[in-house]
């Protein structure tokens, strides 16, 4: 099932609806989810610092799923490890245009990423999880999600 909509005018919050039933992938996403809501959240003097700190968890976060990525010959993990790239170049971009004062830059990054996040999870990132459940386990993952609408 597709990660449902999110709440642009709300802070995003972890909820079953990200699961993706690998533990350490949902150990940190929460983080992310996490970071990224205390971001949308913050008022602009503690903006630098949340970004200093998500910019850390991005590229900790990012390397773990690269190596598993590579480690286990994931077959779309080329794709995949761009997009991470990708996604830290941006904020590590930002990081500097915030440290000159630039808040607007860092709140339109920040809103780029909750509209990024659902989809990277949904498509490219449960897809690993089902891999690495595969090869450690032998079989895919269960995912029990509570309190979700059925369409």
């Amino acid at each position: 099932m597709a990660i449902t909509e999110i709440n642009a005018s709300e802070p995003m919050k972890w909820g079953d609806e990200f699961l993706l039933g690998y533990g350490p992938i949902d150990t940190v996403h929460e983080e992310f989810v996490d970071l990224l809501g205390r971001l949308q959240g913050a008022d602009d003097a503690a903006l630098p610092a949340l970004l200093d700190q998500f910019a850390a968890h991005c590229t900790a976060h990012f390397e773990m799923e690269n190596t598993w990525m590579v480690e286990t010959e994931f077959p779309p993990r080329d794709c995949h490890i761009d997009e991470h790239a990708a996604v830290l170049a941006s904020v590590q971009e930002v990081q500097g245009l915030l440290a000159h004062g630039d808040v607007a830059i860092c709140r339109d990054l920040v809103a780029q990423l909750a509209d990024w996040f659902p989809s990277h999870a949904d498509h490219l990132d449960s897809a690993l999880a089902h891999w690495m459940t595969k090869k450690r386990l032998g079989g895919k993952p269960v995912v029990v999600r509570r309190g979700l609408k059925l369409r």
